[in-house]
């Protein structure tokens, strides 16, 4: 096939193509219309002049992924790519991707998955493009990827591939006209970086010493690279990996690493068999969950204790430069920063608000409240290397999850949190909620609810210490006295509806009453933060869908 004679199609601006938080995210039935894909994906081509660049591309494995690739590789050979750098079987886990696309100086790369989203035929797909630097594009790219998918015309493809490349399966590099196909192992690279981070032989020392492990790879893109790690480099007993074969639906399960979707794990967990540690990723590699025997950290717990000993890697042995954490994250990564004197921020949510400060040198860890965390090893959260952390950290102290994590509080106190998701929401009600919300935030400091006074109350703003962008509108933060706060937003990751997710936080300093029930401890946020916003009142709602 001569991919010099591609086909020039008409279409036009297609209603609802806007990148949210993490690329745009919409049913399959929406994806897989005819023109669709290829619209958008033009759009993105217009917006970063393709021509003579190298791109890496893959995705989870969920339905519609392998279809999609074939569509971006025929198009990428249309819009004059030089290279493709495609993951075997279309898989590569979003850290992999940003791994490889720094490995290889690659110009940036093509992530399909709606992360923690259900897939199968009536799940959810996206579509999210990362630039040079490994992470996701930021605001300027995709206000203009919007621009150019508000006055498209006409998307650009190829004939049909050669049937030896449709598969996607085959290792090694191919020539299609003038663009090459490279395909690569999909676990390799990382598995090294991860060696490179991390001390393998302590941590093989403890698993040979008796030390058990489970982890759930919900049957998404994480599977293949614990199966690698995990059992066969760090010699986890065969089947301490479970659900592990990516499948188109993910087991008609929800992959999002957490207690209400990962029960089975956190179920056992807290069982008479349970073993030491119990981890579980998402859709796409890049969240994750920690669980103890008998105790569930806190992805904000998480973040904390990471910072506090990540020194115990040998990745991390000279310190590091800075802790972010998005709004929405508990405060408690800020009281570690504070004791090791280094700088903590405070950022909107998305990854890619990271990504100056991670390429400046000012942070070295970051995370979400969503169960994300990272470093500067990539330019993506990254759930594997949690864990792989986590374990790092127990073998260097010879501690429980549970030691660990009540030391911690013993030291630094503790943030009880939680977050309280409502969904399916009328969008046009939630709309509303948030700008009443705002309106009358200058009145509500001094003001009480539910026994907790107001202190402050804000609509989160956002100017990059590095390159001076500003991003407004990020979400409501109610302060109340006492170490109290709520964090209110619209998320940007669903794909029918609106989901309201308010975000409750009570510190508790060192001398407390460490060991309570979480809901309980947040109480009266929870009855403030209801009163404050009118949740029953405007929404009709009296209590969350979702707890996590």
């Amino acid at each position: 096939m001569d991919f010099k004679d591609f086909k020039t199609h008409r279409t036009a601006p297609i209603e609802g193509q806007k990148p949210g938080t993490s690329g745009l995210r919409k049913k399959v039935a929406v994806f897989s219309e005819p023109g669709y894909l290829e619209t958008y994906t033009q759009a993105i081509f217009n917006a970063i002049d393709p021509a003579g660049k190298t791109y890496v591309l893959g995705g989870d494995g969920r339905f519609f992924n392998s279809e999609a690739i074939v569509t971006i590789l025929r198009m990428a050979a249309a819009n004059g790519v030089t290279k493709i750098i495609l993951g075997q079987n279309g898989i590569l886990s979003t850290p992999a991707v940003s791994h490889l696309i720094r490995k290889r100086g690659a110009d940036g790369g093509f992530i399909l998955s709606a992360s923690h989203n259900p897939g199968g035929p009536n799940g959810d797909f996206g579509l999210k493009y990362n630039t040079a630097n490994g992470g996701p594009a930021p605001e300027s790219i995709t206000d203009k990827i919007v621009a150019c998918a508000e006055t498209i015309s006409e998307y650009r493809i190829s004939g049909d591939l050669p049937e030896t490349l449709k598969t996607l399966s085959d290792l090694g590099s191919y020539t299609v006209d003038d663009m090459e196909i490279e395909v690569v192992d999909p676990v390799d690279d990382y598995a090294a970086l991860m060696e490179d981070l991390f001390d393998f032989d302590a941590i093989r020392k403890m698993i040979s010493s008796g030390f058990t492990l489970r982890f759930d790879a919900m049957h998404a893109v994480t599977g293949p690279y614990a199966i690698e790690i995990l059992e066969r480099r760090l010699g986890a007993t065969t089947g301490s990996v479970v659900n592990a074969i990516p499948l188109l639906d993910f087991g008609g399960g929800h992959p999002d690493p957490n207690p209400v979707w990962a029960k089975d794990l956190f179920d056992h967990m807290h069982g008479p068999d349970a073993p030491d540690f119990g981890a579980a990723s998402d859709g796409d590699g890049d969240r994750n969950m920690i669980v103890g025997k008998d105790i569930y950290v806190a992805p904000s717990d998480s973040l904390a204790v990471l910072a506090a000993n990540a020194h115990l890697a040998p990745g991390y042995a000279h310190g590091i430069a800075g802790v972010a954490r998005s709004m929405p994250t508990s405060a408690a990564s800020d009281r570690v920063a504070e004791k090791l004197g280094i700088e903590a921020f405070q950022t909107p949510t998305g990854w890619k608000f990271f990504g100056t400060l991670l390429d400046a040198g000012r942070a070295t860890l970051c995370g979400e409240e969503s169960a994300g965390t990272g470093s500067d090893h990539v330019r993506e959260k990254d759930g594997l290397w949690a864990v792989l952390l986590w374990l790092n950290i127990l073998a260097v102290r010879g501690e429980s999850v549970a030691d660990i994590l009540l030391d911690h509080w013993q030291t630094y106190g503790r943030d009880y949190y939680s977050r309280h998701d409502y969904e399916g929401l009328d969008t046009d009600a939630a709309n509303a909620l948030m700008a009443e919300l705002k309106d009358k935030l200058p009145t509500l400091p001094g003001q009480t609810a539910a026994g907790l006074n107001v202190i402050a109350a804000e609509d989160f703003a956002y100017t990059d210490p590095i390159d001076g962008s500003v991003a407004t509108g990020q979400g409501v933060i109610l302060t109340y006295a006492g170490g109290a706060r709520a964090m209110l937003r619209l998320s940007g990751t669903g794909t029918e509806g609106a989901t309201l997710r308010v975000y409750l936080e009570q510190y508790t300093a060192p001398d407390g009453n460490l060991i309570r029930d979480t809901q309980e401890a947040l109480s009266n946020v929870v009855a403030a933060t209801s009163q404050v916003a009118g949740i029953q009142k405007l929404l009709g709602r009296t209590g969350p869908d979702v707890v996590s």
